[in-house]
């Protein structure tokens, strides 16, 4: 008997009357709250508007939720198109089965999509949002903790899963907490895009691109303790060589990247400066200041400083009356004239 484990939930729901309440549902939800909060103050100081990633997350999401069950599905069709299977498991989300890589796939489609009717540039929301979605990642792997699923090799450990269930194949025992060891990684991998951000100021889709790639060597060695059924081809895991590939895509754009597009946007929404605040208007010209018309704040303005103007004039003190003063040059020129005569 293990003195230290990590022990596994007696179930993975709970029933509200009728209405169950999965674990692994749960997960998936507040992962996604939280990389829309977190992107949305990134993408705010950026440039941006409060509320667009959420705009756009309402594409992304169900697309990445239809995305990462297809990927599933299709490399695990035994599961649900096998002898004694039935096919309808295959729509049955709660159950878990959410394949990442599927999941970014079409989410980055329905993110696209919103991008372009928002008028905003896929790349830098890609950028806002990266470092939500491995936070993200690393909440929806507890969902798999509440599921006992996709645990790895067996061990003694002081941190040992102990796995208590024997449905579909399970033996009884404790194994490595791969669930653990992933969601650790993806707070590793959201944290060091965050700090790379900062420091080299990424942009046009870099900052993304670093997280995938990340993401990719954690889920490589990972992958490699997990015990569950999986395709292998040429000794490797599926999911192992897709790792490797996107990994190699993922760093291959950053380098390429850099030479073509330095530096990072300057505007990432329409009508907004990289400061997130809109331009400022332009000076009121006297042409301006006509077409308002005499009731508009403006022209008000102007006629105060006119009459202003003329009040001072009025009240400069003279020192002489002009009827006077009128009198004393006649006499000058008469003096004048009568001292040539003479």
């Amino acid at each position: 008997m293990e003195l230290a484990y990590i022990p596994s939930p007696s179930r993975g729901v709970l029933y509200l009357g009728p209405i169950p309440l999965r674990g692994y549902a749960f997960c998936i939800i507040i992962g996604v709250f939280v990389a829309v909060w977190l992107g949305n103050k990134r993408w705010i100081a950026r440039g941006g508007r409060a509320g667009t990633v959420a705009d756009i997350a309402i594409w992304a999401v169900p697309f990445g939720l239809v995305g990462g069950r297809l990927y599933h599905v299709i490399t695990d069709y035994e599961l649900y198109f096998s002898a004694g299977r039935d096919w309808v498991d295959a729509f049955k989300v709660w159950e878990g089965g959410l394949g990442i890589w599927g999941a970014i796939t079409l989410g980055a489609l329905g993110a696209w999509i919103g991008a372009r009717r928002r008028g905003v540039p896929m790349p830098a929301y890609a950028d806002a949002v990266a470092p939500g979605i491995a936070f993200a990642q690393a909440i929806g792997r507890w969902g798999n903790w509440f599921n006992q699923e996709l645990y790895g090799r067996e061990t003694h450990v002081p941190w040992a899963l102990h796995i208590t269930s024997s449905a579909d194949g399970r033996m009884p025992g404790y194994y490595h907490p791969t669930f653990l060891y992933e969601s650790l990684w993806c707070v590793g991998v959201a944290l060091l895009v965050i700090w790379a951000d900062r420091r080299f100021t990424l942009g046009h889709g870099r900052a993304f691109a670093l997280y995938v790639a990340a993401y990719c060597v954690g889920r490589g060695w990972i992958e490699y303790m997990r015990v569950d059924d999986a395709h292998h081809i040429l000794g490797l895991r599926l999911n192992d060589w897709t790792a490797m590939i996107v990994f190699l895509l993922a760093v291959t754009y950053i380098v390429v990247s850099a030479k073509k597009r330095p530096g990072r946007e300057t505007e990432v929404e329409p009508g907004l400066s990289a400061a997130g605040e809109g331009t400022e208007a332009p000076a009121a010209t006297d042409t301006d200041a006509k077409a308002a018309g005499p009731d508009s704040p403006d022209s008000s303005d102007a006629k105060t400083a006119a009459d202003t103007e003329d009040q001072a004039k009025d009240e400069v003190p003279q020192d002489e009356d002009p009827g006077n003063a009128g009198s004393e040059d006649a006499a000058v020129k008469d003096g004048a004239g009568s001292a040539k005569k003479g």
